[in-house]
């Protein structure tokens, strides 16, 4: 496949999201495929995955044999595509926190810019639904901490719904990111920034997750507050690679 763009979905036990996300990204143009990256999903997610797949030519699934993380498992959905040739490719989750008719806006952005984010906090505004107070306190603390620590030139650091044109992903070494968590998102953009790429955010609306659990952990977090001073240092010394 070339041209196109292809929206990547990790899943682990999304059984209850996994149809109607799909559904939901498909109808958004005839040129979004979808790429799910199931992680052995106990609750039968990465079959499902697989009996859309058979029903629609647009949808492909890779499925790996145990729970390697977020990180990873975007990693292998970059390489599959890249691989194929896709023009852009996308980050999504599949809980619909991520508002499908969201990509039409991504994807004509980023005819004027290689990195776009879909941002919950552009515009001085806050774009959260149904979180509690603790969590969105965490969050944009963590993206300002993330942000005053690396000097990245956005709002939302932390954000997990981005598009990136195929030149940014190739001028990455992709092997060299060790961040698994949502510390992966912030590794990402900070690579593609200090390579000269420029980013922007366009807002969306976050929504919390109606079913499944949250992947969130204090392991998570722990990983994102030292991994952005790694980070900052190796860059300092010319290291980032």
């Amino acid at each position: 496949m070339s041209d196109g763009t292809l929206v990547i979905i990790p899943t682990f036990n999304e059984a209850e999201n996994i149809v109607g996300i799909v559904s939901a990204v498909l109808s958004q143009g005839p040129d979004i495929h979808v790429l799910v990256v199931d992680d052995n999903s106990p609750d039968g997610t990465g079959a499902m995955a697989e009996d859309l797949a058979r029903d629609d030519e647009r949808v492909y699934v890779l499925r790996r044999k145990g729970k390697h993380g977020l990180g990873r498992a975007y990693l292998a959905g970059f390489k599959w595509g890249l691989e194929r040739e896709y023009s852009l490719i996308c980050e999504m989750d599949a809980d619909f926190s991520h508002p499908p008719d969201r990509l039409p806006a991504l994807i004509e952005k980023a005819t004027e810019f290689p990195v776009v984010l879909g941002s919950r906090y552009v515009g001085g505004r806050v774009n959260v639904v149904n979180w509690p107070m603790s969590r969105l306190l965490i969050s944009l603390f963590g993206s300002w901490y993330a942000r005053t620590i690396t000097g990245l030139p956005i709002r939302d650091v932390t954000g997990g719904f981005n598009l990136w044109r195929r030149e940014v992903l190739e001028a990455i070494d992709l092997d060299r990111i060790e961040s698994n968590g949502y510390a992966f998102q912030i590794e990402l953009k900070y690579r593609a920034w200090r390579r000269g790429f420029s980013l922007v955010e366009i807002p969306i609306v976050f929504t919390e997750r109606q079913s499944g659990e949250s992947k969130m952990s204090k392991a998570i977090m722990r990983e994102a507050v030292w991994r952005v001073w790694k980070l900052r240092l190796l860059s300092l010394f010319g290291k980032l690679q």
